[in-house]
């Protein structure tokens, strides 16, 4: 199986995105910003960092990078897509998913490792976890409040679109305490954590966080067992 990560000017953790990829069995494979083309990869990661410097607004110039005409097309068509912190911005921007992200309500950058609940177990990202189930991994971010108007919100929540949801204090502002959404097929999600930063021991989650640090390889052993089902299908 191999997943591809775009990188953009300015992203930052494609490199953690490709090797978490491949601690969960697949190949990565770079996608760069000016690909004309996705190589024939079977899942796509687009990772966090600051793409194109986050002038205008976070997102809003990788929206029109060359890979993503391709990459929206094919995520239209069912490709698994995973949008991380600065990736989720970029869907947000080109309309794959819905609602925005902001700065942060308290106006300050936070770094900490950050309990989710995980609420939507279908996706091609999430089939690894337990409906409920409650994960810690990394969150860092300066505009990760995630907003949309009543009805948007009203429409993830009846479909069953909210993926991932903070537990505890609200770390930035988001509505409804969303971390993370999906489309309504599930093949896009959006996340703003990192599970990126927790799949291998000693480099995730601090220990006092109760955890072994490896709850975010989930995301991506989710997309290896979605692909190696569609072949067997």
């Amino acid at each position: 199986m191999r997943i591809g990560v775009v990188t953009f000017p300015g992203s930052l953790d494609d490199k953690d995105a490709a090797r978490a990829a491949r601690l969960a069995g697949a190949e990565s494979v770079s996608l760069w910003h000016g690909d004309a083309d996705l190589h024939g990869v079977d899942a796509i990661v687009i990772p966090g960092g600051f793409s194109y410097g986050d002038y205008l607004r976070c997102g809003a110039i990788a929206r029109f990078a060359p890979v993503m005409e391709p990459l929206v097309d094919a995520a239209r068509g069912g490709l698994p897509v995973l949008g991380i912190c600065n990736g989720f911005q970029v869907l947000c921007e080109a309309h794959l998913l819905p609602g925005a992200l902001v700065r942060n309500d308290h106006r300050k950058f936070v770094c900490r490792d950050q309990a989710l609940a995980i609420e939507r177990v279908d996706t091609a990202w999430t089939s690894a976890y337990q409906r409920g189930q409650q994960i810690v991994v990394p969150l860092k971010n300066g505009e990760g409040g995630f907003v949309a108007d009543d009805r948007t919100l009203d429409e993830l929540e009846g479909e069953g679109r909210v993926v991932a949801r903070y537990l505890g204090d609200n770390p930035n502002g988001s509505y409804r305490a969303i971390a993370g959404i999906s489309n309504a097929a599930g093949n896009v999600v959006g996340l703003m954590p990192h599970p990126e930063h927790a799949t291998e021991p000693g480099y995730g989650p601090d220990p006092r966080s109760g955890t072994a640090g490896l709850d975010g390889l989930g995301f991506f052993t989710s997309a290896v067992a979605t692909l190696e089902g569609l072949v067997r299908a």
